[in-house]
């Protein structure tokens, strides 16, 4: 019997927030290495999984399928294609970074503080998400992926509502009933967003008779399987739905903004960078692959709303006053971008969405830890409380100024491949989206060019003019971003080798083909 990679890829991380859990109250520094080491253990089978992988292997590869719940037939399926395992790698990735970045961000209070923050729950949790999230991306049975997509919002609830960030204006009890605001909301958009996936999901089996991804999908292919076309397009809603919720599109990414707000800066990039993701990879896997005739059905609906999210979330982005909601409002118009590539319906829309899920990944986790650390140093997340940081703290300024042209997907940085191939892509198809949608690339330069120079240029704040720059510690965590940044811009292909096999089979499913450019004929 091979050894259970997928299983221990994801498993370590439970075990070890277990592990980190279970450490002493007073061991605090303890609790912080085991983490950190357990998160590298798991970035080093991630490596694993991606080096075993062969991209023009068979669709789902490294599989374990085992009886787990006979009765209802449910079965421990687990696969990866070649875009889950680049999605497996970059949570691998992030992981050490936001634990590094949030060291003492659950360090107990100052002293006469009515609140605890326990260390080794803060970290034990980052690691439970992780978990659920890789599973997550290597699950193949509906069943079993449903699990964790609603597990994992309980350790983001508590991370949210019980280690909010400590910059906040207007007292303790105010910042405490704020988060626990913002946690509640998270909860309840998305747990309802999971109910109606559960009634598609019971749906689903009672369509197909079984919950295993790979064995209706081979029953469809195959003409085994028929499915009315309004009982389809019900069953897509219900999962669609859901995914949307988690992407998050609009109207429904009202949770993102206070949940990001609320946060601290790690949790935030666990938020969109990691937990958001899953989201949009279920699109592909599950919504394109088990409905591609509801799919394509609703492109036309869905390609409108990503529209709308570009154009919407950019928009606000210019006009936010705090950091972390201009950064939330930015990731919402980042994954407009993602969900119409997705739904254009071409090779270049969707790999270019599923590079954009790993290059947004990096972008945000760049710029919103640069950000964390700034605001740490002031103790206020407000636009207006800053000014000449780049005099002091170059560093930090330089830093945050990449990840900055990062997320307006400057040429040569990550993002602007990604971007481009959606936009081509879009453009082939349904050229009036794409070209509404290049208007979210203006908008990006605006709010980020604002919001860089309002904070790190002019004249040096009072306030700001002791400001330490990056520590050893903080540099740790941002410059390996910065120069994944700098090398898949200038050289995507390592990546878009694992996820174009894997795109072209999704496109495969929904029984798509690019369409043929018209030229005209020289005369």
């Amino acid at each position: 019997m091979s050894f259970p990679l997928l299983t221990a890829t994801a498993a370590l991380p439970a075990l070890g927030a277990v592990a980190t859990a279970a450490v002493p109250a007073a061991q605090r520094t303890a609790a912080k290495w085991l983490a950190l080491f357990v998160s590298l253990a798991t970035l080093a089978l991630a490596v694993t999984v991606l080096v075993r992988f062969d991209p023009d292997g068979e669709r789902y590869q490294l599989t374990e399928n085992h009886a787990w719940i006979r009765d209802f037939g449910v079965r421990y399926e687990l696969g990866v294609d070649g875009i889950a395992v680049a999605l497996i790698a970059l949570t691998a990735l992030l992981i050490p970074f936001i634990i590094l970045a949030g060291w003492h961000d659950a360090d107990p209070l100052e002293t006469g503080s009515r609140r605890w923050r326990p260390t080794q729950g803060f970290f034990a949790l980052i690691l439970a998400v992780e978990a659920m999230v890789v599973i997550s991306f290597e699950a193949t049975d509906v069943f079993v992926f449903y699990i964790f997509f609603e597990a994992m919002l309980i350790p983001m609830y508590f991370l949210i509502g019980g280690f909010g960030d400590r910059a906040h204006a207007h007292g303790e009890e105010t910042a405490a009933t704020q988060r626990s605001y913002a946690a509640v909301k998270f909860l309840l958009y998305n747990l309802a967003g999971g109910l109606i996936m559960l009634a598609a999901v019971i749906g689903l089996y009672v369509v197909a008779g079984t919950f295993s991804l790979t064995e209706i999908a081979d029953a469809r292919a195959g003409g085994t399987l028929h499915m009315a076309t309004s009982t389809e397009r019900w069953l897509f809603l219900g999962f669609f739905f859901a995914f949307a919720v988690k992407a998050p599109l609009w109207p429904l990414h009202t949770w993102l903004p206070n949940a990001m707000q609320e946060a601290t800066a790690p949790v935030a990039v666990l938020i969109t960078a990691v937990v958001d993701k899953v989201g949009t990879f279920a699109m592909l896997r599950f919504c394109l692959q088990l409905f591609p005739e509801a799919s394509k059905w609703a492109t036309p609906v869905v390609l409108v709303l990503a529209l709308i999210s570009i154009i919407y979330g950019a928009l606000l982005a210019v006009g936010q006053r705090d950091i972390k909601r201009l950064v939330a409002y930015a990731s919402i118009s980042h994954f407009g971008f993602i969900i119409m590539g997705v739904f254009a319906m071409t090779s270049q829309g969707q790999s270019g969405a599923t590079l954009y899920m790993v290059n947004h990944g990096i972008s945000t986790a760049a710029l919103m830890l640069v950000a964390g650390f700034l605001i740490s140093r002031r103790g206020s997340r407000l636009i207006a409380d800053y000014g000449g940081v780049q005099k002091v703290a170059p560093v930090l300024a330089g830093t945050f100024l990449i990840g900055g042209l990062a997320t307006l997907s400057l040429p040569g940085l990550a993002p602007f491949v990604s971007e481009f191939l959606v936009l081509v892509g879009t453009f082939t198809r349904y050229p009036v989206i794409g070209i509404i949608a290049t208007f979210g690339i203006v908008l990006a330069a605006l709010y980020t060019l604002v919001l860089y120079q309002r904070t790190m240029t002019g004249p040096v704040k009072p306030e700001v003019s002791a400001m330490p720059d990056l520590r050893v510690r903080e540099v740790l965590v941002v410059a390996p971003l910065i120069v994944l940044l700098i090398f898949l811009g200038v050289y995507p292909k390592p990546v878009t080798n694992i996820i174009d096999p894997a795109v072209k089979q999704t496109l495969s499913d929904v029984h798509k083909k690019d369409p043929r450019p018209e030229v005209e004929a020289a005369k």
